[in-house]
């Protein structure tokens, strides 16, 4: 690759062979051709299909990949000939690669898949910079394509499947609510199945770490493709025709929209990733889960009677409030996203209730008021009779209709605070929709009592009057430092100026206060302790919180949440909650909540501190551990899992994740972090964000019956040996690989660490400096992140396979994986990250570097560990018996693999031409390395 301008590489190799080109599928009948109207040729449809061939995918997913290719394509031919000829070159060259190369049965294929590979890298060694710039661009968009066609394909077999449950069946098989309730009343009955449903409670906390790297301006186009695409399968004739003009106008500016933002987003900006979701998705499919759940519990009566589900979904949010290492998040930020959601949920709330209400066109003679719905508008006209005058008018004998309308617009006034008729809180306003509720139900309107006045209610119970809990985040450290500060020089700085630091802390108490006064307590009750060591870093907060006002009763409400991260804060948390719940502000706040007291668990600096294999048996013990604590103590424990979308931060299957949890330690509640491209993920479709929601809520359920707790707890003491050995191996191995003199150095080079700094993708840093001269130095994600971009995803799994290779004992593990819960999930996880990996790529990232032990180290780790974890689950190659997963994972890595050997090229000339470079020629290569950056993050999913 060459900063100067260079032709394509050689004669156009044609991309597929004629033997691939004797059949034209669906996607070749109904497009549009050259004209605009009538079917596409068949060359163009047939061209698409061919060089996708040996693509072993579904056949409809592969018709909707065959259909963007065509598009890409066409966008493609229209700007330049002669990008799309490298493209198609290089396209069919990386579908080879991978296809001849994933499943290397011998070594005459083995042979013919390196001869393909370098023939692939040469051709992009070829490529100018301008050209390689472009083509990246380019396989970005189809990626982004891509996923759109597997998003879809997810959604269309969901639907195909739960179309074929007849609606007589006691369960629906593809609700795992459903499911999970079933057998909680087939093994412990049906009172205390409910007694359980009635705590479910799932607590997704949305962060702004920063590991997702699509820019907004991308999200959007992206959104629309995927809702033409949707649409697509009822149209014929002109309006196929109009579809398709839509998708060729989106995918052209995607392609010519840069994949990188001009500009790192603030904190203020970063929280309208929360109401983009809730906007897109949560508002109306939080109520419909709710529904589904009613319709299959309560069959016919559903929406007749009252609910059975409760509102168990409980949305929070770090965007924001998360100060740990982010210097841009000030008290001033968090009142303004506090601010942010406040009005946005109020908006929302107003526009539904406003809905509602005029539907209520119920006439008083048929649908007779209650006495408490006559009250209540009888304060409504002595609180305002400007707003009751105005709906009496539209609504003279219909008055639950008119005392609708009332609440409509006293939300309004709650937007703009207006004293006198706002509301003082959600729970005032839920009351008056009860309230209404309860009347028409008692005048017989049953259906709009439980229909569409529920599903309002529900929505307030469930968003309130801040849409999301915000939850406030500090280093230990930062606390201790402040008081000393005071200590010094007097809260008031009476004995000389405080330290910039210690008035923000303040401040942020002072915010946390105005923010519950406006939008209530739950709005901002929790604070969360980085790195607590010891129970005087909670004794800290409390201190801190009470110097920051002059009157204690100006004080917030406040929950102190220790958060425990590395391997031998984990392995002490007991003791320190022992002398945490001596504190008298802890043992005042048990008293208030019932004896409810959370705690944090993190995932990401365990797993750097000792490696995935320890951190995921520390973790494991450290929440049982924790669990029996807190029985002891008579503590409502409830757990959060700091985790991330990477294997190697705690990542995976949700549901699959809390059924392997120790006994207790979630008692029908979970949290987690969900952030980056896991937020986009999970929640960017309606119907897969209502199909995660189920599955993690049915698990959280299930985890409480009798029979997944005696499975989890056998199974933990039955491999405690095992366990024991894994550990000690696993820990030794990655502790020798991090200990070697100049490793953080040479991560710094044979990865894309220093380059990801630059990218605009967080108002959080990424990492402390732009190059790590220690691993202190460094943070956890974007270590994880680097290796993910190197195809190597060391952070995974490095040290499983030596320790299981010291163990010897392949029956035993297979047995492990049978029989333990949290073992199969862990090897499972590491297969599919495993399945991720490119050895050949890898070898080329780490060949950047100048310490050969270092790499072939890794290497022989990554060998030695894909051969373990194959020969456990029984697959030849990863993810071989995963009948979805496998082949979807292995149609991304073609094109996955056209971005990673671009970034390693370009890596590789900044790394040996640096000095050399001009100012242009460095911010050109930077900005192609970014470009693939954001690529392979889209590709890999679950990469930070």
């Amino acid at each position: 690759m060459t900063t100067t301008e260079v032709s394509s590489p050689g004669e156009e190799r044609d991309p597929v062979g004629p033997e691939e080109r004797d059949s034209v599928g669906p996607e070749g009948r109904d497009h549009i051709g050259p004209e605009g109207r009538g079917p596409v040729g068949p060359s163009e449809a047939e061209k698409a299909r061919s060089i996708l061939a040996l693509v072993d995918v579904p056949e409809e997913l592969r018709d909707n990949l065959a259909l963007f290719l065509r598009l890409v394509r066409k966008v493609l031919m229209e700007n330049d000939p002669g990008l799309l000829s490298t493209f198609d070159l290089l396209l069919g060259d990386a579908i080879r690669v991978t296809y001849a190369g994933g499943v290397a049965y011998t070594d005459e294929k083995a042979a013919l898949a390196e001869r393909s590979f370098q023939e692939f890298v040469s051709t992009i060694d070829g490529l100018s910079m301008d050209g390689a710039t472009l083509l990246m661009r380019a396989f970005v968009t189809y990626f982004h394509l891509a996923n759109i066609c597997e998003e879809n394909y997810r959604v269309s077999s969901l639907r195909r499947r739960e179309s074929k449950v007849p609606t007589t069946e006691v369960a629906d098989p593809i609700n795992d609510l459903t499911v999970a309730y079933g057998r909680l009343v087939d093994e412990c009955g049906r009172a205390k199945a409910t007694a359980l449903l009635n705590r479910l409670e799932f607590h997704p906390v949305f962060t702004a770490h920063p590991t997702e790297a699509r820019r907004k301006a991308v999200e959007s186009k992206i959104r629309r493709i995927s809702e033409l695409l949707a649409r697509r399968v009822s149209l014929s004739g002109i309006e196929l025709v109009e579809n398709e003009r839509l998708m060729l106008q989106e995918i052209d500016a995607l392609v010519r929209t840069s994949p990188i933002a001009y500009k790192k987003p603030t904190p203020v900006e970063e929280a309208d990733t929360v109401i983009d979701i809730f906007d897109a998705t949560l508002f109306d499919m939080v109520p419909e889960v709710y529904r589904r759940f009613d319709d299959w519990e309560l069959g016919e009566r559903a929406g007749t009677v009252p609910p059975v589900c409760p509102a168990f979904f409980h949305p929070g949010s770090w965007i924001g409030s998360d100060r740990d290492g982010n210097p841009n998040v000030t008290a001033r930020v968090s009142r303004r996203v506090a601010e942010k959601f406040r009005v946005h949920v109020l908006e929302a709330l107003t526009d539904r209730t406003s809905y509602v209400g005029r539907n209520l066109t119920l006439d008083a003679r048929f649908t007779k008021p209650s006495d408490a719905l006559v009250n209540l508008w009888n304060h409504q006209v002595e609180m305002s009779e400007v707003l009751s005058q105005r709906a009496i008018e539209v609504s003279a004998s219909e008055l639950h209709r008119a005392v609708m309308i009332v609440i409509s617009d006293r939300l309004r006034a709650t937007i703009q605070r207006t004293a006198d008729i706002m509301y003082a809180s959600a729970d005032d306003y839920i009351a008056d929709l009860r309230t209404v509720q309860r009347s028409l139900a008692a005048a017989g309107a049953v259906r709009t009592a439980y229909g569409p006045l529920q599903k309002l209610i529900w929505q307030a119970e469930t968003f309130g009057f801040h849409l999301v809990e915000m939850e406030f985040r500090q280093h230990s450290l930062v606390h201790a430092r402040a008081l000393e500060d005071i200590r010094e020089h007097g809260r008031w700085g009476e004995r000389g100026e405080l330290q910039p630091m210690t008035r923000e802390v303040l401040d942020t108490f002072r915010a946390i206060g105005s923010i519950q006064r406006i939008n209530g307590v739950k709005a901002a009750r929790r604070y969360i302790i980085s790195f607590t060591q010891s129970a005087q870093n909670v004794a800290d907060v409390y201190e801190l919180a009470r110097l920051a006002f002059a009157h204690e009763a100006d004080v917030p409400t406040l929950d102190v949440i220790p958060l425990f991260e590395q391997v031998e804060d984990l392995e002490n948390a007991v003791d320190t909650l022992d002398q945490v719940i001596e504190l008298a502000p802890v043992q005042r706040r048990l008293a208030q909540t019932g004896r409810r007291m959370e705690v944090m668990l993190g995932y990401s600096d365990s797993s750097k501190d000792a490696g995935p294999t320890s951190a995921t048996l520390v973790l494991h013990a450290a929440q049982a551990a924790i669990a029996q604590w807190a029985e002891k103590n008579d503590i409502d424990l409830v757990l959060m899992h700091g985790r991330g979308g990477a294997v190697g931060r705690g990542g995976g299957p949700a549901n699959r994740a809390v059924l392997s949890q120790p006994k207790g330690s979630v008692n029908c509640r979970f949290k987690l972090t969900e952030q980056g491209e896991v937020i986009f993920a999970r929640y960017g479709d309606p119907t897969l964000a209502r199909r995660h929601v189920e599955s993690v809520a049915g698990a959280t359920l299930l985890q409480s019956s009798p029979s997944i707790e005696y499975v989890n707890t056998e199974t933990t003491a039955k491999y405690a040996d095992l366990t024991a050995r894994l550990d000690a191996a696993s820990r030794r191995r990655y502790r020798e690989l991090l200990e070697t003199d100049g490793f953080a150095e040479w991560f710094s080079t044979v990865t894309p660490l220093t380059e990801i700094g630059l990218m605009p993708i967080g108002s959080r840093p990424a990492k402390r400096g732009l190059g790590a001269k220690s691993l202190d130095d460094l943070r956890t994600i974007p270590w994880i992140f680097s290796w993910s971009q190197a195809r190597i995803n060391l952070a995974a799994w490095y040290g499983l396979g030596t320790a299981c290779e010291e163990l010897g004992d392949l029956d035993l593990l297979r047995q492990a994986y049978a029989e333990w819960p949290l073992f199969t999930t862990f090897v499972d996880n590491i297969e599919m990250s495993l399945s991720k990996t490119d050895e050949r790529i890898g070898r080329m990232y780490l060949a950047l570097g100048s310490c050969d032990d270092l790499a072939e180290r890794v290497l022989e780790e990554m060998r030695l560990t894909r051969k373990w974890v194959l020969a456990i689950v029984g697959d030849e190659w990863p993810l071989e018996h995963r009948r979805v997963l496998g082949p979807v994972i292995r149609a991304r890595l073609p094109f996955v693999n056209v971005l990673s050997v671009t970034q390693v090229r370009a890596l590789r000339e900044m790394r040996t031409r640096g000095e050399q470079l001009t100012p242009e020629e460095r911010e050109r290569f930077i900005y192609l390395i970014l470009c693939t950056v954001s690529g392979v993050a889209a590709g890999l999913q679950n990469t930070g």
